[in-house]
């Protein structure tokens, strides 16, 4: 009987092995499937006094090859890699829009002030005053089209996150369904559940391409999964939903956050870091807002310019220059959860200072003090009043000026000033008779061309930026600070799109399935059944045979 109890569990190993070679080639090409293999050992012998005779084969598992440091550099390729694909093909739209050589605000600048300076020549001349009245309409309409361009791509960035935290929250359902079966599965079994676990490390994996999403493992085998700076998404078989949220400054702008008992928290986007939602959210805050915000920039430093020298100047009967252009005003949002009801007044008082930067008010009161911190969100400086000092009258900071305009704060109010935002979609020309255009000086008469000989220049004068800049300077760095971005997360994507090809591959030939060496498992596995086999026949042919000697 210990040969056919041998031969039975060598013919019970040879099984195992050809179902778990099957079942390899099976998932050659299932994604995340890791190559299984049989972990066998001898039985334990028996001591029959003159040695030990061995009792077959017991199998002790089936066991997948997984590397976890590999997997880990896989989810970090992985993260990498979608967040700059993500950013990217965001960021190319704004760069084929500003950079175009037709579409883009140089050509009309250019054409605007070459009017002006025609104009000059024969300032009398009511067709020259209409043709500059006709270009510079082309200035507000370029500006106007840029900035519908960018709301639009905003818009399509709050649909991609809406889109992605659903995709996130579905992965985060699934692997908490996982941790809980695996952990039941392997405490009732003492085995792991191989299949399941690849599934499990696909879902991290993709779930990577939404989110930087880092795993913990716990004792009882399930997975604590950490999204960002360290929040949770999934703890053991619970899960923390995320949600999207209209910003509480700015309805048109989504944020992302959780999903709590009394309504979604918000999550700083700094915080979501990595994956496509990683990118969407990078690409918003780094590239979107600051290129409405310096086209807006040069819309408002051309109109309030333009303005102050037309005003100098006498329109043809005489009469001082008017406003030539509006003068965009910057917008000013009350924080949804402020509890009083203080509006704050902003306005430009010099173009020349402003930067590209949005600003956020924050009143605080301790009890002990109270004050009104003012931060410049591109680089997080802070100007600091008293109370006292901030509502005596208004106070200026980059061009701008703030003041207290009605009402009371609480504390804990905030707002957010952005001086700049409507600076293109709000441009317009102000005046619409040519007759009005101020192009003596006061000194000459109303038939010189003396003022818009000056106005003329202004194309070519540092009135930007602190007197460093151009309108067409600091439109052409804004074409090539966004210009210079999408090339370096070209570079960038493909680098990490490298790193992960080489992770993967080094994955493939450690864990992967290889067809030719199954196939010669097959072989193997085969010949071993039909030794076994064999084994079993002779067993049960010497059985037979000591039952006919017992009978005779």
């Amino acid at each position: 009987m210990t040969t056919l109890n041998i031969g039975q569990s060598a013919l019970a190993a040879a099984q195992m092995g050809l179902d778990t070679t099957a079942h390899n080639i099976a998932n050659a090409a299932t994604p995340g499937y890791s190559r299984q293999v049989v972990v066998q050992g001898a039985s334990i012998p028996q001591n029959l006094g003159e040695g030990f005779r061995g009792q077959g084969v017991d199998i002790a598992s089936v066991k997948r090859i997984y590397n976890d440091f590999l997997a880990t550099q896989a989810r970090s390729a992985q993260t990498a890699k979608s967040s700059y694909d993500s950013y990217y093909m965001q960021v190319r739209q704004v760069d084929n829009l500003l950079a175009d050589p037709d579409a883009g605000l140089s050509p009309v600048l250019q054409g605007f002030f070459s009017s002006v300076q025609e104009l000059s020549s024969n300032p009398a001349s009511i067709p020259a005053r209409q043709a500059v009245l006709s270009s510079a309409e082309g200035v507000p309409s370029r500006l106007k089209s840029m900035a519908s361009r960018l709301d639009e791509i905003g818009q399509g960035v709050n649909s991609q996150i809406t889109s992605s935290v659903g995709v996130i929250n579905t992965y985060a359902q699934e692997l908490a369904k996982l941790n809980d079966i695996i952990s039941k599965l392997q405490s009732s079994t003492g085995q792991s559940p191989n299949d399941l676990l690849d599934q499990r490390d696909q879902l991290i994996l993709d779930l990577n391409k939404e989110i930087k999403a880092s795993v913990v493992k716990q004792g009882d085998g399930k997975y604590n999964v950490f999204v960002g700076s360290g929040q949770p998404l999934v703890v053991g078989g619970n899960t923390y939903s995320m949600a999207v949220r209209p910003s509480a400054f700015n309805p048109a702008k989504f944020e992302v956050g959780y999903q709590g008992a009394d309504g979604v928290v918000a999550i700083d986007d700094a915080s979501l870091s990595g994956g496509s939602l990683g990118g969407l959210l990078a690409f918003r805050s780094q590239s979107l807002e600051p290129a409405q915000n310096a086209l807006g920039r040069i819309g408002i430093a051309l109109a309030s310019t333009f303005n102050a020298q037309h005003n100098l100047g006498l329109d043809i009967n005489g009469n001082p220059g008017s406003d030539f252009f509006v003068v965009p005003s910057p917008v000013v949002n009350s924080n949804t959860a402020n509890t009083g009801d203080a509006e704050i007044a902003a306005s430009i008082s010099d173009a020349n200072a402003l930067t590209t930067s949005d600003y956020q008010l924050r009143y605080d009161d301790d009890g002990a003090s109270q004050t009104y911190s003012l931060t410049r969100l591109s680089d997080k400086q802070v100007t600091t009043y008293t109370k006292a000092v901030f509502e005596a009258g208004p106070q200026t900071v980059d061009g701008v000026t703030f003041s207290l305009a009605t009402g009371a704060v609480a504390a804990g109010d905030s707002f957010l000033i952005r001086p700049t935002i409507k600076g293109a979609a709000d441009f317009a020309v102000a005046i619409t008779d040519p007759a009005k255009i101020a192009a003596a000086d006061t000194d000459g008469g109303a038939g010189n061309n003396r003022n818009a000989l000056v106005l003329g220049t202004l194309q070519t004068a540092n009135t930007m930026n602190n007197s460093t800049a151009t309108f067409q300077g600091a439109y052409s760095h804004l074409v090539s600070s966004v210009g210079n971005k999408t090339r370096e997360l070209e570079v960038a994507g493909s680098a990490a799109g490298k790193i992960l090809t080489e992770v993967s591959q080094s994955i493939q030939s450690e864990s992967g399935v290889n067809l030719d060496e199954e196939a010669a498992n097959l072989l193997r596995y085969q010949q071993s059944y039909q030794a076994a086999a064999k084994v079993m026949q002779i067993a049960n042919e010497m059985f037979q045979l000591l039952l006919s000697l017992g009978n005779n």
